[in-house]
């Protein structure tokens, strides 16, 4: 059975550490018979000629001196070398023992700085550790520093592409307001370019508050059993007019009585950013297929689409924050790209997962939550399903 220090890879230090005590023992040891010599045998004699060279008495009284003093007390002047030895190996070994920590503060220091770390050898595993948390933070500056730029590149696309539905609105209203007397059917089409620049705009606003809230709000959720194939009849209907624009479907392959357990209003969020995802990548005149499975534990939702197939190197950062797949902003795919990243964030803490595949130009996501048993919970709550689609 293997020692669980060993087994944590810090081997060659406990190794370096064990070896030096046990060095400890022997030289102790040395030190006593050192002592001893020095005190008594042969070196007797010159400690007798150092005491009348340094006290100026003849020998007798020297050797007096030696044997009252140091011969007779020799138990204990070799005691008190002993245990002063003892303390000079212990502090030394602390000494050389306190140094793997100023490596370590060291290290932590060219962590902060961003230099190189470089250990003792028999501090490996420590110095991997300081590495990758410095590669860790690294790639979370890097992150970060990427979100602040797409978040700020948005912000000023958002505010230029106001600029276009609002003067549209007031040219027109200009025109409605000097030309009281324009025909019903110019009016009319008048009227109705000016709702639509007002939508627009409406939509470039509510994605200006979408990215302050998506900042600051405290994420909590209200669970409660939802009906799978009733919410998603009702989110097929309410998408039929966005999707009839392009002769795009939905086709929906849900068992009835599958349930789930989670927030309805935010889950219904998450269903919807990834249909309306997939009405603004499909192909013109295609299905997009809603399917749902149980498996154990979980149930897995999946929305696929026909289109143009997502780059792998695009798939990993998808659900990124202000994360857009075109670059170019038009209308129906124009957003604020936090559709996703929301989606996400709703999704894990539901203690779920969510993930992207897009091969050959078919595009899926999939989504997996805990389930409920459908017999735990007797019938459906129309009304509350409505209404949380309602508010969604």
């Amino acid at each position: 059975m293997k020692i669980r220090w060993l087994h944590s890879g810090y081997g060659k230090l406990q190794r370096k550490i064990f070896f030096q005590i046990v060095l400890m023992i022997p030289g102790a040891w040395v030190l006593f018979l050192v002592v001893y010599n020095f005190l008594s045998g042969k070196i007797a004699n010159g400690i007798v000629t150092l005491i009348q060279w340094v006290l100026f008495v003849d020998y007798q009284d020297a050797l007096h001196i030696y044997q009252f003093y140091i011969r007779n007390h020799m138990g204990e002047m070799i005691l008190v070398f002993e245990g002063m030895s003892i303390l000079l190996f212990f502090y030394l070994s602390l000494s050389w023992f306190l140094r793997y920590f100023r490596q370590i503060d060291e290290g932590l220091d060219d962590l902060l700085d961003g230099k190189e770390i470089k250990l003792s050898p028999e501090m490996e595993p420590m110095e991997r550790k300081l590495l990758k948390v410095h590669h860790t933070l690294e790639r979370r500056e890097m992150e970060a520093r990427l979100a602040d730029k797409r978040k700020d590149d948005l912000v000023m696309y958002l505010a230029h592409d106001i600029r276009t539905p609002l003067t549209s609105v007031i040219g027109y209203l200009s025109l409605l307001h000097e030309a009281p007397d324009m025909p019903e059917d110019q009016k009319e089409k008048y009227v109705q370019i000016t709702l639509d620049k007002a939508c627009r705009l409406e939509t470039l606003v509510n994605e200006f508050f979408e990215i302050t809230r998506y900042n600051l709000q405290q994420t909590s959720l209200e669970k409660n059993e939802i009906d799978l194939s009733y919410m998603m009849m009702q989110m097929a209907d309410e998408f039929y007019p966005i999707l009839s624009e392009n002769g795009n479907m939905v086709e929906l392959r849900i068992p009835e009585d599958i349930r789930i357990e989670g927030d309805g209003t935010k889950l219904a969020r998450v269903f919807q950013n990834l249909l309306k995802n997939a009405a603004s990548y499909s192909a013109p005149r295609t299905v997009i297929t809603i399917c749902a499975e149980e498996t154990k534990d979980m149930v897995r939702i999946s929305f696929e689409n026909k289109g143009k197939t997502i780059p792998k190197q695009k798939l990993s950062t998808i659900f990124e924050r202000f994360y857009r797949l075109d670059d170019s902003r038009t209308s129906r795919t124009g957003g604020a790209g936090l559709g996703l990243a929301i989606a996400k964030e709703i999704v894990q803490l539901h203690h779920g997962t969510i993930s992207a595949e897009s091969e050959e130009g078919i595009t899926i996501f999939t989504v997996e939550l805990p389930k409920i048993n459908v017999h735990e919970n007797g019938e459906r709550d129309t009304e509350n399903m409505q209404e949380v689609l309602r508010l969604s």
